[in-house]
């Protein structure tokens, strides 16, 4: 069975056996049970690298502290031979909801004090959500029992392992979203959209041996991955790419740190934060250690797809140098106060991509200002137009913005892609030769009629800052 059979089995089995529970949430109950497992097979390997038999993996206990500490100082974390996921399908029928509820509660309890960051909480929703799994708890054992056979089989080991599980995660957590309605937007960027995004910037930071890369919405973690992906193909040593992620909601924060785990980036190298991106920015310093942890977060690239025209609160925002250079984004729609906040965090020579709805081009009020300055102090780099109806849960058509804290030309690049698609169920999807000709049309920054055109300050100026791609870009002249 190839990866692509087996996700689809996996996803056909747990969509019948979610019942009644919303595919929003029976996504955290799965995915946790699959990074669970992927964290038990890993000491698993470890131990038998290190010449563990079956007959002394028996002793490998809680109450053998020596073994607790040689084992976090090595992955980071402990879990007991009683609570790995081997042993719970070697239980058979003796396996009970119970061992779940001991093996979350002892693994919050042995992680590494130096990997706390990463692993502390990140089963908190699966361990509250149990309860929904069933009335009884010979119901949720049974539920729990399903579950763990069905993502049994899933390899986990090594680099193939790194990538078959990643292709089954992304798939799963992408058909969930296809099921999750408006609630989609919260925790997935469609994989096509990732992947372009991934190209243009992997494209512009090529050159560089270390990279700091940073998403301030997160969701579920698949940008940021797909950046890491990319870049890793012009970088010598893909341990020198460091991952910055932030997020709200903290079952989606929860997500995007499996994630990040299961494609084998070292933990070290991820950086995640469970917080409001715009009511308090990435902290300089932690309380604890002001002066040892500051570090006011300046990266190559930041990559976004924020919730759309989201009501926030610019009172008392003035003085944020987030936004003080530009102006505040109006109440009813943050937007600008996304885009604001990723291009103060990215360095002088580096690049940021943001996800946002058309309307941000063309809107007047505090956002035209905001436009006019961006325009006047030349950090617009690219505008694409994407095709409606390209993201789960809204239909509403998108953009993506490129821009940069410096610039040689005072140019704009704009390009209208809404036409190059192929319909999918209910959504319109990119295809291959879609990424190809968008990321082709930005990397060689050339007009292409009826497509793409490099539009001046001086136009941009003579029609009010407006942005709106039609103004700049004939469709009606089709290229081929």
């Amino acid at each position: 069975m190839n990866k692509q059979q087996l996700a689809n089995k996996i996803w056909e089995s747990a969509n019948k056996m979610r019942s009644k529970i919303e595919a929003n949430e029976y996504k955290d109950y799965i995915l946790g049970f699959i990074f669970y497992k992927y964290l038990s097979d890993r000491e698993l390997e470890f131990l038998m690298d290190n010449d563990y038999t079956e007959d002394l993996m028996v002793t490998v206990t809680e109450e053998d502290s020596e073994t607790v500490k040689w084992v976090q100082n090595n992955i980071g974390y402990f879990i007991a031979y009683d609570n790995l996921f081997a042993t719970w399908i070697d239980k058979g029928k003796d396996f009970d909801v119970a061992d779940v509820h001991d093996a979350l509660s002892a693994f919050s309890r042995l992680i590494s004090s130096t990997h706390k960051k990463v692993f502390d909480g990140v089963f908190t929703t699966l361990q509250t959500g149990l309860s929904k799994l069933g009335d009884t708890s010979g119901a949720r054992t049974k539920a729990i029992s399903g579950l763990l056979q069905l993502i049994r089989d899933i390899p986990m080991d090594g680099r193939q392992g790194y990538d078959v599980l990643g292709f089954i995660y992304e798939y799963l957590i992408e058909k969930f979203a296809a099921n999750a309605g408006k609630k989609a937007g919260e925790f997935y960027t469609p994989h096509e959209v990732s992947l372009l995004i991934s190209e243009i910037v992997a494209h512009d930071l090529r050159g560089k041996s270390e990279i700091k890369i940073y998403d301030p919405t997160s969701g579920s973690g698949s940008l940021l991955i797909n950046i890491g992906h990319s870049v890793a193909k012009y970088i010598r040593d893909e341990n020198n790419v460091k991952y910055y992620a932030q997020e709200l909601k903290e079952n989606t924060y929860n997500l995007t740190r499996m994630n990040l785990v299961m494609r084998g980036i070292k933990p070290a190298n991820i950086v995640t934060r469970n917080g409001d991106t715009l009511e308090e920015d990435w902290p300089y310093f932690e309380e604890n250690d002001p002066v040892g942890t500051y570090d006011p977060l300046y990266v190559d690239a930041v990559v976004s797809n924020p919730p759309y025209s989201q009501a926030w609160d610019p009172e008392n925002k003035e003085g944020d140098p987030r936004y003080a250079r530009f102006g505040l984004a109006p109440k009813g729609k943050a937007d600008y106060a996304f885009l604001l906040h990723d291009l103060f965090h990215i360095k002088p020579d580096g690049i940021m991509a943001i996800v946002l709805p058309h309307g941000v081009l063309f809107r007047g009020g505090e956002e035209g200002t905001i436009r006019r300055n961006l325009i006047e102090n030349n950090h617009i780099d690219t505008i694409i137009g994407l095709p409606a109806n390209i993201f789960y849960g809204t239909g509403i058509p998108t953009i993506i913005i490129i821009l940069k804290q410096q610039r040689e030309n005072t140019d704009v690049l704009i390009v209208d892609a809404s036409k190059g698609f192929a319909k999918e169920g209910k959504n319109n999807k990119l295809r291959a030769s879609d990424i190809k000709r968008i990321s082709d049309a930005v990397i060689g920054r050339c007009t292409v009629e009826g497509y793409a055109r490099v539009v001046s300050r001086e136009e941009i100026r003579s029609n009010m800052y407006n942005l709106n791609i039609p103004r700049y870009v004939d469709t009606s002249q089709k290229s081929e």
